[in-house]
Formats: structure tokens, sequence, C-alpha cells
């Protein structure tokens, strides 16, 4: 290590001669973050050159020490993607490692590089260019699974199953039409993404340590460099919140809990008690003791992370609650819950991107469920409101024909036009029920009945999914 390095490592040399003795072993590893930040290192790089760009332009530092900034972060860079950077504990982050490297490469211009700046705002402006970053990637996965639901619901449109409240058997729907709910759900999440990014790609660099610098900086050109739509308005601010890492965790919290239900739905279907769907056994895994055992842990997975990515908003919440302006230490306990909520929500949006097209869906186990638990009972309620009966007095009747299966244990296809009458209570009035109504008690007819926008209807099911393309 060169002596530039040196003085830097030593951390009374590295707080200047303010303090009188090194920081101890202990409070070393305490407030070091170089065991997580590394993965800042390449955009503290990219924002560092900016910001040595500006200060050039700006006559801050000469066009000589941009050149030597630029050589010497070129070597870190090589450095760090081959493996080959020796990061050190002593240095405490991301930032003053490659700042004593660049030293040590290239002298007092790495000196110079600081200028006008703090860690305070190269640490804020570093979060978001990684967050960023991090957000393009997830949209592009939340891309490909929305197109893979749309893929599956196409496939089913007309594939019938039982709609459920309560997790009773409700309304026949069909599978086509359930996907199309989750795919609803996550073009909101990803509207969701694409609105938090816009708050947040905003430039902290130029605030420097809380008040602004002396300097004649030009933040706007640095804005510009490094893909920001402005800057930040207030120096205070742009050091000392993490709104946006908050918000970030909000919306992974919201799409890990779509993800959660989806889940929760999956490992419902594929149970025997069930049997409606299957999964790949890449997907799944055995049993350490039952050899006949195929579960669901892809799913089960999800659904326990989605509680870890709310403890990742928790996190962030209550580290912010009670901070005073401006920056404080506290902030260095922003990036691990950011940094996991980020990792598991993509590790899962690929993984279920990867799954929901090979599911392989049973649609007569599925078609035979949904014929099972009278749920075209409300079809036969409006049919008797359609000839002219009030409808809580049709539901009623229904209710007694229901009633009148369940004691007889059968459907309510299986009666006779008479029987039918008779369990409703109206046969007194024959001309409210007519042969007609018996295809409006099939599944089928019921689900072709459903013929409006939003409706489980084959057709408006496809009409959907062509909306959904054309907003992908």
């Amino acid at each position: 290590m060169s002596s530039s390095n040196n003085s830097l490592a030593n951390k009374a040399q590295a707080w200047s001669a303010r303090f009188a003795e090194p920081v101890d072993e202990l409070v070393q590893r305490y407030t070091a973050s170089i065991g997580f930040d590394q993965r800042f290192a390449m955009v503290d790089i990219a924002g560092s050159l900016a910001h040595a760009e500006m200060l050039a332009t700006q006559k801050i530092i000469s066009s000589q020490d941009l050149a030597d900034i630029q050589k010497g972060m070129a070597q870190i860079k090589s450095e760090i993607e081959s493996g080959q950077f020796n990061w050190q504990l002593a240095l405490e982050d991301v930032h003053l490692n490659i700042e004593a490297r660049l030293t040590a490469l290239v002298g007092d211009a790495g000196k110079r590089l600081h200028t006008g700046r703090s860690r305070n705002d190269q640490v804020a402006t570093d979060l978001r260019l990684w967050l960023r970053s991090s957000v393009d990637d997830i949209a592009v996965t939340l891309k490909s699974l929305r197109l893979a639901l749309l893929d599956l619901a196409e496939k089913h449109a007309a594939t019938i199953m039982p709609g459920h409240t309560h997790l009773q058997v409700a309304q026949p729907i069909t599978f086509g039409h359930h996907l199309m709910a989750y795919f609803e759900m996550f073009s909101r999440d990803a509207s969701r993404l694409v609105d938090l990014r816009a708050r947040f790609n905003r430039l902290p660099l130029g605030a420097a340590a809380l008040a602004g610098t002396t300097y004649p900086i030009d933040r706007e050109q640095v804005a510009k460099t490094l893909g920001f739509d402005g800057i930040c308005n207030n120096s205070l601010d742009a050091v000392s919140d993490r709104d946006f890492a908050i918000e970030f965790c909000a919306f992974s919290s919201i799409l890990m809990m779509h993800v959660s239900r989806l889940s929760e739905e999956l490992i419902l279907w594929l149970s025997p008690r069930f049997g409606f769907i299957d999964l790949p056994d890449r997907f799944c895994t055995g049993s350490s003791i039952m050899p006949q055992k195929k579960n669901p842990d892809v799913p089960e997975l999800a659904r326990g992370k989605t509680g870890r990515v709310y403890g990742d908003l928790i996190s962030l919440l209550t580290l912010m609650k009670g901070q005073p302006l401006a920056y404080n230490k506290d902030n260095q306990e922003d990036k691990e819950p950011l940094f996991d909520a980020v990792d598991t929500v993509q590790d899962t949006l690929r993984i279920f991107a990867d799954m929901v097209p090979h599911i392989e869906v049973k649609a007569e186990v599925m078609k035979k469920a949904a014929e099972e638990g009278f749920a075209t009972a409300t079809d036969l309620a409006d049919y008797l409101v359609k000839k002219g009966l009030a409808f809580r007095d049709a539901h009623e009747a229904v209710a007694h024909a229901v009633k009148a299966c369940v004691g007889r244990n059968c459907m309510l296809t299986d009666l006779s036009l008479s029987e039918l009458r008779f369990a409703c209570g109206l046969d007194n009035r024959p001309e409210l029920i007519s042969d007609d109504v018996f295809a409006l008690l099939t599944v089928d007819g019921s689900v072709q009945s459903r013929q409006h926008a939003g409706g489980t209807a084959p057709d408006q099911v496809l009409a959907a999914i062509k909306r959904g393309r054309a907003d992908l």
C-alpha cells in the first residue's frame, strides 16, 4: 500500500488532525460499510467522473487533473471488474476505498476530486444511481411476468373454473379471467414503479455536506451527464431524506403481496384436494421421508419472502422517523434493507416469469369443480328478476331451491322443470320459469352470459388480453 493509501487508512489521519487517537478496532468494524456498499463501486465511479468533468469545465480543477482522474478511474474500474481491487476495512466504505486508490495512482489530482462535494451528497447520489438501474431491471422482468400471464390467459380464455369468495364456490369464471386479475394487479405495480422512478431521478450532488458549496459548480451539467431529470432543490433535503428508498420498499411490499396471493392460489391448486394445475418438477421439491410428495417450494418461499420485504419497509421507516436535519450516521443502515428488497423482488419476478408459462392446467378438473357448490344459483336469481320478480324475492326463492337440493343431494340442473318451480316456491307462477332456464344453469351458459367489459365471458377475456398487449 502506498504512503497515500496508508495515510487514509489511518483513521486518525483520515479525519485530519482533529483526532488525537485512532478509531478503536471494534468501532472500526461496527461503523464500516465496505462489506455491503461495494455494490456502489461502478455508480460511484460514474458519479465521480461526472463531478470531475464539471469541475474542469468550471475551471475548479485543471484539464490535466481531469485527464489523470479519468485514467486512474479506468484502472480502478478494471481492477474491480477483474476482482483484483484491494478493499480495505480501515477505509470504511466504497467511497474512501476508491478515493484512496485513485490518489495512490494519480497523486494530487485524486485529492482534488473531492472538491465541492461531501460523502453526504456523494452517497445520496450513488444510492439514486444504483436504485435507478435496479428499477429499470425490475421493470423489464415485471413486464416479462405480465406477458407470461397474458399468454397463459389467452390459452385458457374459455377454460371454466369455479370462482370463489370466502374460499367457497361462488360463480363460474374462466381461468383466463382469473389470470387477468393478476395481470391488472401487476400492471398497477408497474405503474407505481414508473411513478417512483420519476420522483427520485433528481441529482443530490452539489448539496455537499448540507449547505451547498462555495465553489462555482454547475449541478445541471452533472445531472445531465448522469441522466437525472433535474437537481434536488434543497441541499438539506438532498443529503438527508431517504423517502425514495422507502417508496421503493413500499412498491416492493405491494408487489410481493400480489405475488404472495398468486402463490397461495398456486399452492392450493396444486394440492390433490383441488388438483387444478401441475407445476414442472424443477420448481418443486420432494420430502426427505415421504416419497410421494411434490412440494410447491417456489410459491411457498415467495409467500414467505413477502414478509422479509415488509420488514425492509418497516426498517427504513423506523430508521428515518426520528432523524433531525440533515445527514446522520443512521443512514448507513438504509442500504441493506434496500439491497434486500431489490434482490428479493428481482429474483422472485425472474423465477415467476419462468414458471408461469409452464403451468399445466387440468381443465376438466376445473370445470367439474365449477359444477359443484350451486355456482349458477345467482344466474337463476337473475333469470327470475328478468321475468319480473323483485330481486330480494328471487334471492329467497333460489335459496329455497338450493336448500331443497342439499336435502336431496343433487344439483339445480338435476331437477325437472316442475321440480324446480316447486323448489323455488313458484309452482303457482309457472310463467316465471320456463325450459330456457336450464341453458343458463350450466357453467358454460353462466360464463357466456357475462358479456360486458371486465366480465368473464371468453370474448371479454380475449378483449382484455388485447388491451393488455396494447398497454405493454
